[in-house]
């Protein structure tokens, strides 16, 4: 029987290595699985690649884990805001690295790595310090640089419902890069806020389908200071 239900994060986490690229879903603050952050910090896997759209906010989530030691290099697109001082910090005194992309090559890369790829021709970044070192060719008149996909061995991401075959829905704009990540990662770990019975969601509905999915964990609902949930 197919159960991909794990009882807790840490046993979702357990297999996470040192040296690991972990793709971690999230916009911003949406979608963030910051459950799941903080149970690798826990877990205490070291010297770990991490792939997400910004560098972290504050002192909690991606900021917490950079902040714990446990980054060598982080992938992403939009690594400064203002409150993204614990990556700032870290970045000017060469502890941990950057490899800057932009958003949609950034998306285009896990996707392909998911998709099976080899590589693409994209023109973002042409003639910028983003393209140095990379194969350029025109083509029909334009030019492009060759972008190289992104694999990961962990994905962690957040979605919505997920029933025991690892199937998932997501909320909203929380969806973001979680499907691309799940498609992409050797294995994927999510949460979900509720867990249903084989066959109680529309398959029309499910984004991510289980056949990317090794783990899941039902997690609660935290309510916020607006008096909302997510």
């Amino acid at each position: 029987m197919i159960d991909k239900i794990s009882a807790s994060i840490a046993d979702a986490l357990a297999d996470v290595r040192d040296g690991a690229t972990v793709l971690i879903g999230g916009f911003g603050t949406a979608g963030i699985p910051g459950e799941l952050i903080d149970g690798l910090i826990a877990q205490g896997a070291r010297d770990l690649t991490i792939v997400n759209n910004n560098a972290g906010n504050g002192e909690a989530g991606l900021a917490a884990l950079l902040k714990a030691g446990r980054v060598r290099k982080v992938i992403c697109s939009f690594p400064r805001q203002a409150d993204s001082q614990v990556f700032d910090g870290l970045y000017r005194s060469g502890q941990v690295e950057l490899e800057l992309v932009p958003q949609g090559n950034l998306a285009e890369r896990i996707r392909a790595a998911g998709a099976g790829i080899g590589a693409f021709f994209s023109p973002t970044g042409y003639g910028t310090e983003l393209a140095e070192g990379k194969e350029t060719r025109v083509i029909n008149g334009k030019p492009y640089v060759l972008e190289m996909p992104i694999h990961g061995d962990v994905a962690l991401i957040r979605a919505e419902r997920g029933d025991r075959w690892g199937n998932l829905t997501y909320r909203k704009a929380a969806r973001n890069f979680g499907p691309v990540m799940a498609m992409a990662a050797t294995t994927t770990v999510a949460t979900v806020h509720e867990i249903v019975e084989l066959g109680a969601l529309d398959p029309e509905t499910v984004v991510t389908p289980g056949i990317f999915v090794q783990h899941i964990v039902k997690i609660p609902r935290v309510a916020t200071q607006a008096g909302g949930a997510r």
